[in-house]
């Protein structure tokens, strides 16, 4: 059922077309004045609006073009009995649908609105494909990882809430995705919100959305990620570091489903599937105060438990080979294979960022790999291997790694010509100087064969 918003300062119109439109199944909202539309629109979200054109204090393409304005792109059909080419102009150029002359035909009217659904819908599943481009599907090969998405295909089938476990870079949100594109809300909107990402301050706007002047610096209504995700699956990853005073409010709405804008006085039913995730302990935070039971048991209904990618290694093999075609895909790159022994290399390694950092990885070896990608590039893209013999070390020591060997393997590379090096990696020479020094790079030792 499609709820519209009916606009036109004649009451008799308002009343058959909104008697139209219910006996065709459609819920409808009315307003005699431009003034009540923005107030209607400020209070909840409309799938088509129905606009006169002639209205007393301001006219229909006026209230088009405030409306536009505030970032309303919902789909509207203009009807006049007054039309003049100028008018009919004026609104197409403010983006209106349909510009339609009273008397009214039903038949005809019903069909420009069926055409104005079907094109916002299409513009929808647009915007959901477009959200998917550079996405990876999973691939996974070892029996924990088949037990694991056997379950998905289970829970996609229903409407329970879904808690995803697992460590930083393990493909929380692909598996969340996975629900969703397996659920009978496929075609809805799939919405994303990091939890932990998003400011304390600004967090419950980002979820219900706010109205004009509410606070400091909200210049326009916005509409929040629950109405963003109406008809489709709504995924909150890292929902352990939701704020405290945040965790009562997100507890209501899965309790009534309904949100309230800040700022607004009026309650918006959504209908929405919850997915959520989280890298840290939720019992262990519910007993330290920090999480609420009562959320806890709200969202941890169905459990899935991602492993971290040293738990399943023999994937890596199959993980490698597709991120290097998707990847090599994805720019444009010469197909380039990664060597037995670079392989099992990397299957050595404890990749602390899981799916994730192998990603990354495969991306940056394609680069500067000539060739294939052997144990030399291995080497020169996680040095971390074999200076500490596998395990991780900081973020800091990982990067500083990273950016001597790429000096060291450029300096080589080019006889060490320190210009011409200087321009391959994108430096101005005195700067790279610098960094040889910040890094410990002996420049003449380096060209002897010395490097320390």
């Amino acid at each position: 059922m499609s709820h519209l918003l009916i606009v036109d300062d004649d009451t008799n119109t308002l009343a058959s077309l909104s008697l139209a439109f219910r006996l065709a199944g459609h819920q409808t909202t009315l307003a005699d004045s431009a003034q009540k539309a923005l107030e209607c629109l400020r209070e909840q979200t409309f799938d088509v609006i129905l606009s006169d054109v002639v209205m007393p204090d301001k006219d229909g393409i006026a209230l088009l073009e405030e409306m536009r304005g505030l970032g309303v792109a919902t789909p509207v059909i203009m009807i006049s009995g007054q039309a003049t080419v100028d008018m009919a102009v004026r609104a197409t150029k403010l983006g209106a649908l349909d510009f339609l002359e009273k008397p009214l035909s039903t038949e005809k009217l019903l069909l420009t609105l069926e055409n104005a659904l079907k094109l916002s819908r299409l513009e929808a599943e647009n915007r959901e494909l477009r959200n998917r481009v550079g996405r990876h599907e999973m691939v996974w090969k070892s029996e924990v990882m088949q037990r694991t998405m056997a379950q998905v295909e289970r829970v996609a089938a229903g409407e329970s809430r879904v808690c995803i476990l697992g460590e930083t870079g393990t493909g929380k949100e692909l598996v969340a995705r996975t629900i969703h594109e397996k659920s009978a809300r496929r075609n809805g909107p799939f919405v994303t919100v990091n939890c932990a990402a998003v400011p304390q301050e600004l967090i419950e706007s980002e979820l219900f959305g706010h109205e004009r002047g509410s606070f400091t610096g909200a210049a326009a209504r916005h509409m929040g990620k629950f109405e963003q995700a109406h008809g489709g699956t709504l995924f909150l990853d890292e929902i352990g570091d939701m704020p405290a005073v945040m965790q009562a409010k997100f507890l209501r709405v899965l309790e009534e489903g309904e949100i309230e804008r800040v700022g607004g006085g009026k309650s918006i039913r959504v209908d929405v599937r919850v997915v959520v995730a989280t890298h840290r302990n939720l019992e262990e935070l519910v007993k330290g105060g920090s999480f609420r039971q009562d959320l806890f048991h709200r969202v941890y209904v169905i459990p899935i438990i991602l492993p971290p990618l040293r738990e399943r290694k023999g994937e890596i093999p199959v993980l490698v080979e597709h991120f290097a075609r998707r990847v090599s895909e994805a720019n444009g790159w010469r197909k380039k294979g990664f060597t037995a022994g670079s392989v099992s290399a990397l299957e050595k390694y404890g990749w602390p960022g899981n799916v994730r950092e192998l990603r990354n990885f495969v991306e940056r070896a394609l680069l500067l790999a000539d060739g294939d990608v052997d144990e030399s590039v291995v080497r020169v893209c996680l040095p971390m291997l074999r200076e500490t013999g596998g395990a991780a070390g900081t973020l800091a020591s990982r990067v500083e790694a990273f950016e001597r060997e790429s000096i060291l393997e450029e300096m080589k590379r080019h006889g060490y010509n320190m210009a011409e090096t200087a321009r391959a990696l994108g430096l101005e020479r005195s700067h790279l100087y610098k960094k040889c020094a910040q890094l410990g790079v002996e420049v003449e030792r380096a060209r002897r064969g010395e490097s320390s």
